[in-house]
Formats: C-alpha cells, sequence, structure tokens
C-alpha cells in the first residue's frame, strides 16, 4: 500500500498499529526499506519489517496503544520527504509482565515518491529521552 502523501503516513501507521496489523505497516515501506524499530531492531527489506512488528506486537507491544502527537513535514527534494512524529505509547508490557506506563516516542521516516505514490524508505521509531 503506498500513501497518497506524507501527511497520510503517520495516521497510517497509528491505525495498523491499533489494529496490530504488522502487514499494514510493512505494506507503508519500499520494497528494500530499512526500519529501527522501537526495542533496537534494524529491519532490512520489507518482509523483515513484517517479521519484525509481528514479533514485537505479539510481545513488549501486545496492548500497547499510539496517540498521535506534535507532526513536522519537511520536502528535502522533489519526491522525497521527512515526516517526524510524535506519539504516546501507553500499554507497553515489561518482561516480568507489568505495564511499563506511558512513553513518549518519535518515529522519524524518510519517504519517497514512487510510480504508485508514496512510501517509507527508512525510518527509525524511538523512545524521547
Amino acid at each position: 500500500m503506498t500513501l497518497p502523501a506524507p501527511e497520510a503516513f503517520p495516521r497510517s501507521f497509528a491505525n495498523a498499529w491499533s489494529a496490530r496489523d504488522a502487514k499494514a505497516i510493512a505494506a507503508l515501506f519500499a520494497e528494500d526499506a530499512d526500519f529501527l524499530t522501537l526495542t533496537g531492531h534494524w529491519a532490512e527489506g520489507r518482509k523483515a519489517v513484517e517479521e519484525t512488528l509481528a514479533g514485537e506486537m505479539a510481545g513488549a507491544f501486545a496492548r500497547a496503544k499510539l496517540v498521535t502527537g506534535r507532526t513536522k513535514i519537511r520536502a528535502v527534494a522533489p519526491g522525497a520527504a521527512q515526516v517526524m512524529q510524535r506519539y504516546v505509547l501507553s500499554g507497553i508490557v515489561n518482561a516480568d509482565g507489568s505495564d511499563a506506563g506511558r512513553v513518549g516516542a518519535i518515529l522519524s521516516a524518510v519517504l519517497v515518491d514512487g510510480p504508485q505514490g508514496w512510501s517509507v524508505a527508512a525510518a527509525q521509531f524511538t523512545a524521547e529521552g
């Protein structure tokens, strides 16, 4: 699934996350995309993005919810844009099963425009410190 514009990425990501749909999130990424996840895993390629997120959503993020915060979009070049999206996560499960509380996180993604629309070339999802 490609996007009509970079502005559609944050909401599409959050909606797929809420549905625990790793395949839908991975579909936002280019076939050869890179993604550094919240857990620090570096997924290379759309298939690895899907597999990694499916595992994370079955574990620490099984109950996690995203609330969308501030968004910043910057055109980097014709057909390329950076999206910075702040989220607040809740429902994260610690290894011992306890609730980890609320965590602020930033999703930074570089999107490129292709023949079918916009997709993520590279992204990093990191907790705010």
